[in-house]
């Protein structure tokens, strides 16, 4: 049904998230995807504009360059579900008992946190995430260090100064990593500066590396750069194309590929 009149905070939401997995979109694509006239959809990217959520670009819109508005953590969470579930699968596979990991706060980590809640084993986990923390709440075995620092609400995680001076302190089996983006030129990038440094000295700290990523962010581009790929293992789902599993061959990335349901 095709909507019209004033602004609805969830028509809003729609565009932002139609633009966040697809990138520049043309506004009749826009109008399709949210069932909008192309006279709204012109307004309400106005609108989306001088928030300085979006750029309109000749002929549609994309998310703003350097923008600090992120879809809600919640949604985020909800996108390529199955695909998260796969990747957190094999992931999970990979721990050993009684061992030191670092969980961060990415959404497809949250799905090995939860599997790590529903199957546990004796680990001392560390982890900058809160919702990853909240997840092992009463979970016996599990020994939980939350980072100290500045919150960062948009991916309920916390960063800064005094989360970097921590994780220097300490030394990780194995680090869990998600990624806003991997770019065509084979490295990890953030949409926060603060997140990227913080992840960069996650990855110094760290025996055994893992990129946690389904295959929608390959490709992709966000503005801060984390570090190369080849500097983790990566982990996705089978939905990465063939001219992708060529190209991480080319970096000397290591990869696995989970399937749904194995």
């Amino acid at each position: 049904m095709t909507q019209t009149g004033g602004v609805k905070p969830e028509r809003l939401d729609a565009i932002r998230s139609h633009l966040y997995a697809n990138g520049f979109s043309t506004i009749q694509a826009l109008a399709d995807s949210i069932g909008a006239s192309l006279a709204t959809v012109r307004r309400d990217l106005q609108i989306l504009e001088q928030q300085g959520a979006i750029d309109r670009v000749h002929g549609g819109a994309r998310i703003a360059e350097g923008s600090s508005v992120e879809l809600a953590f919640q949604e985020r969470e909800k996108r390529n579900l199955s695909a998260k579930r796969a990747i957190a699968t094999a992931a999970y596979e990979l721990l050993a008992p009684r061992t030191a990991i670092f969980l961060d706060a990415g959404t497809t980590v949250l799905q090995l946190a939860r599997l790590i809640r529903i199957n546990p084993m004796p680990l001392r986990i560390f982890t900058n995430g809160i919702t990853v923390a909240q997840e092992f709440l009463n979970i016996p075995n599990l020994e939980v260090v939350l980072l100290g620092g500045q919150l960062r609400s948009e991916n309920a995680s916390i960063v800064g100064p005094q989360a970097e001076a921590m994780l220097e302190t300490i030394w990780f089996d194995q680090l869990f990593l998600g990624a806003s983006a991997i770019s065509p030129d084979g490295a990890i990038y953030s949409v926060d500066s603060a997140e990227a440094s913080l992840n960069r000295c996650m990855l110094t700290r760290s025996a055994h590396r893992f990129v946690l990523a389904d295959s929608s962010k390959f490709g992709t581009m966000a503005t801060y750069k984390v570090a190369p790929l080849n500097m983790a293992r990566v982990i996705t789902d089978a939905g990465l194309s063939q001219e992708w599993r060529r190209q991480l061959g080319d970096f000397g990335v290591e990869t696995n590929i989970a399937e749904a349901g194995a």
